[in-house]
């Protein structure tokens, strides 16, 4: 058997080739020279990418043991547990200068509900004279205008019920229905690291996804 001349090459009846995305075995002196050197870096790259997403995952696992460890200790020293509503906590260096939070976000879904509350909405906006509640109209536009992923706003809706001060009778239905049309559908944890120079200077994340690094 000779000698393998490329890392992905496969040997049969003692040729060397090259599976194509077909499935088909070509050649290896019929493949580009520039195509075998992506091959081989596609594939070292990723092969590296496997490894760290694998530290990346051991590592989450392990903070999440330590906190909570840390959190029974405290539960058994004082009996009590820290942490705010659905397990949010924040931990910090002693020096003020580290900082990692635990954050659980609720997955929400929309219902049908919605679109009666845009129907209200809209009902309100057309009634009501075109020079007022410019705020209102300009945060409804934002809203209800659907994001890349042919999404809701999500935040937009919570704005839109925490506005006060409006009395109209068909702005509060629909304001009954954003909320009756609001599921929860599960929760994610979010871990996130911050670290600053000094006690008073401004946090500054510590990135973990590839994009921010």
């Amino acid at each position: 058997m000779s000698d393998k001349p490329h890392p992905s090459a496969i040997e049969f009846a003692g040729a060397w080739y090259l599976r194509d995305a077909k499935g088909s075995l070509v050649p290896i002196e019929l493949v580009k020279p520039i195509d075998l050197l992506m091959d081989e870096l596609a594939r070292e790259t990723l092969a590296e990418a496997h490894v760290i997403s694998k530290m990346l995952h051991a590592f989450k696992e392990r903070t999440f043991e330590r906190i909570g460890s840390f959190r029974a200790l405290l539960a058994q020293e004082y009996d009590v547990t820290i942490g705010g509503k659905k397990g949010n906590i924040t931990l910090s260096t002693y020096d003020g200068c580290g900082r990692l939070q635990i954050a659980v976000a609720d997955r929400l879904e929309l219902g049908p509900e919605l679109e009666v509350a845009k129907g209200l909405i809209d009902e309100c906006l057309r009634e009501w004279s075109a020079d007022s509640h410019v705020a209102i109209r300009a945060l409804v536009d934002r809203v209800f205008a659907v994001d890349k992923e042919g999404q809701i706003s999500h935040t937009g809706i919570f704005m839109l019920l925490r506005l006060t001060g409006i009395d109209d009778d068909r702005w509060l239905r629909a304001m009954q229905a954003l909320r009756d049309s609001m599921r929860v559908m599960g929760s994610r944890t979010y871990t996130r690291f911050y670290d600053r120079p000094a006690p008073d200077a401004a946090w500054r994340g510590v990135p973990l996804d590839i994009a921010n690094a």
